[in-house]
């Protein structure tokens, strides 16, 4: 999974005809199923996969990371693939110019709250409908109960929720461009699936890298 140098459309404020040359970087960590980036998923050459499967940035009320919205925006502009999963805001799905296909519901069901809920909106090049799901798992926190995978991670997704996502898109190979802690990243390799991670924060890709090492070791033994 070495990266190939690619072009990429710039965000709207730039001259018209523009282009953005992207950049290569060594891997932060990397294994036989796992490669991740320390850096800005907008900047980075990436290869092609058969599914975008990210939780990034986007519009909420709580504040998290309100500063890289526009910069996941650009992202699902400018890179290409027939098949992404995202979640995002449930009162707009997210500016992808691809058929929307199916719209999940995360039911976070170890939550009595009025949002306790999450949509992961599907697209695909195809246009074809596919039913739309209700996936229950637990919200995952410190200090919640059953909560033994917190990383500490504000908005740190379930692993059995991703690892059904997976299954349900029957990619073969995944990115996500705004991996976090690394939830998508360990539960494709726990799949035996080959998986890119890309993360500007230092100490998330740490974290990730030790949930994967410490993946290496299970699968090994």
């Amino acid at each position: 999974m070495t990266s190939n140098l690619q072009t990429n459309v710039l965000p709207p404020s730039a001259p018209p005809g523009s282009v953005q040359r992207l950049v290569s970087c060594r891997p932060y960590y990397q294994d036989s199923f796992v490669t991740l980036y320390n850096a800005d998923a907008t900047e980075l050459a990436l290869p092609p996969v058969e599914l975008v499967l990210t939780d990034p940035p986007y519009p909420n009320k709580a504040g998290h990371f309100d500063a890289d919205v526009e910069a996941a925006i650009r992202f699902m502009a400018a890179y290409q693939c027939d098949h992404w999963m995202i979640f995002w805001d449930e009162l707009a799905a997210p500016p992808l110019k691809l058929p929307l296909v199916a719209k999940h519901v995360w039911h976070r069901n170890n939550s009595n709250r009025p949002d306790n809920y999450e949509p992961v909106y599907e697209f695909h090049a195809d246009a074809v409908k596919r039913a739309s799901r209700c996936l229950p798992y637990p919200v995952i926190y410190p200090g919640l109960t059953g909560c033994e995978e917190a990383t500490g991670h504000p908005t740190q997704k379930n692993l059995k929720l991703m690892q059904r996502l997976i299954h349900m898109a029957g990619a073969k190979t995944i990115l996500d461009p705004f991996c976090g802690s690394g939830t998508t990243i360990e539960a494709a390799k726990l799949m035996r699936l080959k998986v890119i991670g890309v993360e500007k924060s230092e100490r998330w890709c740490e974290t990730t890298a030790a949930r994967c090492a410490q993946d290496t070791l299970a699968l090994g033994s």
